[in-house]
C-alpha cells in the first residue's frame, strides 16, 4: 500500500498520457471535444498507427476540438492546454518536460508504446502523472499504468460498454490499477475536475513530518485504522511516502483535510464486510 520511497517530483503541471489502438479515433475525438481550452494540463495521445502511412490524426482531432494540435517532432517542449500527437513508427518518450523520438521497437514481440511512454511520464511528472487506456485491441498501456501509480498519479480506462474494441482497456481494468472506469465524456469531465484540484495545481504541502503540527488526531487515528485492519503499523513509514500515499487518496476523493480522509477511511472498513466500502487503495 505505501511501498513508494524516494523523494517526491514537484513538476510544474499535470500531464495526461493517452493510449489506444484499434478504434482510437472515435475514443479520442470524444475525449477531447468535451475539454475546455484552460485544464492547464497538457495530453499526449499514444496511438498504434501503421508504420508506412502518413497520419492524419492531428488534423482529424483538430476539428473535434478547439485546443492546439500537433504532432510531435523530435525534442519538442511540452506546453499546458496543448495535444500532442505521436508520429508513426516511433517510440516516443518524455524527459524534462521534452518529448523525445527514436525508431520503435517490440518489447517481447509487440510494440507496446502506451507502456514506454506512461513509464517515463511517471517518472517525469511524479503525482501529476495521469494516465488514460481508451480503446484498443491488445494489453498495451496496462503495465505502464503500474507505474503511474507507484508515483502518485492518477489513472483511469474506458468502460466496455463504449471501447469499439474493450481489450486494451479491460487488460489495464484487470491489473487493479485504474482508478476510474468510465467512457470518454465522463473522462474528460473527471480531468476538468482533477485540474481543479489545489493538489495538482500547487506543490503539496507535507503531511507526515517529525517537525509538522499537523492534526495529530486525524493521523493517529488513520494509523490505529490501518494497523488494526492490517496488522502493519505504517508510523514507521517515511514520511515522503506517507504523504504521496494519503495525498493521493484525498486527490481522489476531493477531500480538503486529513479530518475528512480519516472520516472516509473509518466508513470504508466499518462497510468492508458488506462489500459495499470505497475503493482506498
Amino acid at each position: 500500500m505505501f511501498e513508494l520511497a524516494g523523494e517526491p517530483i514537484e513538476a510544474p503541471f499535470p500531464i495526461v498520457g493517452v493510449a489506444a489502438s484499434a478504434g482510437g479515433l472515435e475514443a479520442f475525438t470524444q475525449l477531447l471535444s468535451h475539454l475546455p481550452t484552460d485544464t492547464g494540463m497538457a495530453f499526449i495521445l499514444i496511438q498504434h498507427l501503421a508504420p508506412n502511412h502518413e497520419s492524419l490524426l492531428s488534423e482529424i482531432l483538430t476539428r473535434a476540438t478547439q485546443l492546439p494540435v500537433r504532432t510531435v517532432q523530435n525534442n519538442t517542449t511540452v506546453e499546458p492546454n496543448q495535444v500532442y500527437v505521436i508520429p508513426p513508427n516511433t517510440k516516443m518518450v518524455l524527459s524534462n518536460g521534452v518529448l523525445q523520438l527514436s525508431p520503435r521497437e517490440k518489447v517481447f514481440g509487440r510494440y507496446m508504446p502506451g507502456d514506454t511512454f506512461f513509464a517515463s511520464l511517471a517518472t517525469d511528472r511524479g503525482h501529476k502523472a495521469i494516465a488514460v487506456v481508451l480503446s484498443g485491441s491488445d494489453g498495451d498501456g496496462s503495465v505502464g499504468l503500474k507505474a503511474i501509480k507507484a508515483v502518485g498519479g492518477v489513472t483511469f480506462a474506458q468502460c466496455q460498454d463504449t471501447a469499439q474494441f474493450d481489450s486494451m482497456p479491460n487488460t489495464a481494468i484487470a491489473t487493479g490499477n485504474v482508478d476510474f472506469i468510465l467512457p470518454p465524456k465522463k473522462i474528460a469531465e473527471e480531468l476538468v475536475n482533477l485540474s481543479c484540484n489545489p493538489m495538482l495545481a500547487c506543490p503539496l504541502p507535507p503531511i507526515v513530518t517529525e517537525e509538522s503540527p499537523q492534526p495529530a488526531d486525524a493521523l493517529a487515528t488513520i494509523f490505529a485504522l490501518l494497523r488494526s485492519n492490517t496488522s502493519i503499523d505504517f508510523s514507521r513509514y517515511k514520511p515522503n511516502t506517507l504523504d504521496r500515499r494519503i495525498q493521493r487518496r484525498m486527490l481522489l476523493y476531493k477531500l480538503e483535510n486529513l479530518a475528512d480522509y480519516a472520516a472516509l477511511l473509518d466508513e470504508g472498513m466499518n462497510q468492508a464486510s458488506t462489500g459495499t466500502s470505497p475503493n482506498l487503495r
